[in-house]
């Protein structure tokens, strides 16, 4: 182990959403996440802001594979300054899945949960300093060109 924080997630560029209705035959799971992204855009809009899901922080207390865990589930939004070049902010909702702390209490959970937001802000500037985003944003562009040069029609179920 040479990380401290184990951080994953998967990021949605809220300015790809088109359409905001829900399909009528979508399980819950996918139903409550379409919610969670209409929810987001609603408060925050679809300019520069990237909804992070399926995602996890993992915080090891202790130099031990098994003891001084906090595993924390979340999902929310990343608000980008105007160029996308570095996190203003975060709007993330945690929650504390696992733990392998005898000594934890409620203070040092309410702590390390707002901890989140700031090792994700730090963790998403890496994502942007690596190119990851760059990428993202030019498959949505080849997409959308795709889109507009067939007239608004690139196939089934794109």
């Amino acid at each position: 182990m040479n990380r401290w924080v184990d951080i994953s997630f998967d990021c949605l560029p809220l300015r790809t959403i088109g359409r905001l209705d829900i399909p009528l035959d979508a399980s819950p799971k996918y139903r409550a996440l379409c919610e969670r992204v209409k929810q987001a855009i609603e408060k925050h809009g679809q300019h520069n802001t990237y909804f992070l899901y399926n995602a996890k922080c993992i915080y090891h207390l202790a130099n031990h594979d098994e003891l001084g865990m906090l595993e924390f589930k979340f999902d929310g939004v990343v608000l980008t300054d105007s160029s996308d070049a570095v996190t203003e902010r975060c709007d993330l909702c945690v929650e504390l899945v696992r733990e392998t702390c005898d000594w934890l209490t409620e203070p040092i959970v309410a702590w390390f949960t707002e901890t989140v937001s700031h090792s994700i802000a730090v963790e998403f500037n890496r994502y942007i300093d690596a190119g990851d985003l760059a990428e993202a944003k030019k498959r949505i562009e080849t997409i959308q060109a795709a889109s507009d040069d067939a007239g608004g029609y690139v196939g089934m179920y794109l």
